[in-house]
């Protein structure tokens, strides 16, 4: 039997969902795997806590997370909006002892912010955490610094539900446990080798630049220039084609690791050019870019995303399983046909046991830094 196991089924009725699954996983890696996820769509939102029990009782594995998704993967295959159910396992030959720390998160209002409850005392920069979110009740960004700071280093991967379009509508799953908030986390053990590639499906264009002048989230200068003068400047200069990508919509990429002396693509956290200030020529972007940082302008399409996609995951060969957390704006409505982002990396990998979910936001590091991300594939490898 291999190691990992995935399945993806699109039958209607949940019972018999649940027995193609379980099927496939039992065939594969057998009972009692060290770790199962579950991704099912908003259809099957109403029986999923009969889905949770069955899968609980003929898999019986040790740790069990999973959410709702408006679209699923398994294999080579997506299921966009329709009822599907994706079941992935692994075991680790780990005896008696827990591959996984299972851990449930929520979050309370305190003095116009959050206080997060249920982060483990003891992670370190050492550890891998899966986590599963709800993005209306559970403030991921939050989490996110206090782990970046906590423990540099630290590795986090997964994505935010997506099959609800306002709060209580979405689950999240822990072993035989359902909520309709917060989040769930798995923290792998140390001795499980895993890697993480984030896509974001940009490429820089133009030149890089050091924000001389910046106040919140408005740059005003880069490099001494006024930020939308250096844009205006950028689309000036551009081709054809390049400005064509700029017309369906403008990025900036703010540098991850600034001791390189040059940057490519993976080096950048993607966010958006929101607008601009005529009378005072700034640009306004999705972050806050601190006076000092190196950014670059950035464009997007689906071709562009494709070959991302494909590069960055060139040494993924070696993978026996992956999870797979992307975008819901990617799909047949960004990339023209379906099952891109599942096809493609089904076959980086050579056939590894996959599966995930078409995210609200996703989560994985960048030059070692932990960032919620959009539009991105974030991939976590299991070598």
């Amino acid at each position: 039997m291999s190691r990992f196991a995935s399945s993806l089924s699109v039958h209607p009725l949940a019972t018999h969902a649940v027995g193609e699954a379980v099927g496939d996983v039992l065939d594969g890696v057998g009972p009692l795997p060290d770790i199962a996820m579950l991704f099912v769509t908003a259809p099957l939102v109403g029986v999923l806590e009969d889905v949770v029990g069955a899968i609980h009782k003929l898999l019986q594995p040790k740790s069990l997370l999973g959410t709702t998704a408006v679209s699923v993967m398994g294999g080579a295959r997506e299921v966009e909006e329709g009822p599907a159910l994706a079941l992935w396992a692994a075991s680790f030959d780990t005896g008696d002892e827990a591959a996984g720390r299972p851990i449930r998160l929520t979050a309370s209002p305190s003095d116009g912010g959050f206080i997060i409850d249920g982060i483990p005392e003891d992670l370190s920069s050492d550890d891998t955490v899966l986590l599963l979110a709800d993005p209306f009740s559970f403030p991921v960004d939050g989490l996110l610094r206090s782990l970046n700071e906590r423990a540099p280093g630290i590795s986090l991967v997964g994505g935010l539900a997506s099959a609800a379009r306002g709060p209580g509508g979405n689950r999240v799953i822990l072993n035989d446990q359902l909520y309709a908030d917060g989040a769930v986390a798995l923290v792998l053990d140390r001795s499980t080798p895993t890697s993480t590639v984030v896509s974001q499906g940009c490429r820089p264009i133009g030149d890089p630049f050091t924000v001389t002048a910046s106040s919140g989230n408005m740059i005003e200068e880069l490099g001494g220039v006024a930020a939308l003068d250096r844009l205006e400047a950028l689309v000036a200069g551009a081709t054809d084609e390049e400005r064509a990508l700029l017309g369906n919509g403008v990025h900036i990429g703010i540098v991850a690791n600034e001791q390189r002396a040059t940057f490519e693509r993976g080096d950048f956290v993607i966010r958006g050019v929101l607008g601009a200030d005529q009378s005072t020529r700034a640009i306004a972007i999705g972050d806050q870019p601190p006076v000092g940082s190196v950014v670059q302008f950035q464009v997007r399409d689906a071709a562009t995303a494709s070959e991302d996609l494909h590069l960055l995951h060139r040494s993924s060969a070696n993978a026996e399983g992956a999870l797979v957390f992307t975008c819901n704006g990617r799909g047949t409505q960004f990339f023209g046909s379906p099952h891109h982002d599942a096809a493609m990396l089904h076959d980086r990998t050579d056939g590894a046991a996959l599966a995930g979910m078409f995210c609200a936001g996703e989560v994985g590091p960048i030059g070692g830094v932990n960032y919620l991300h959009g539009f991105t594939a974030s991939t976590l490898l299991f070598h």
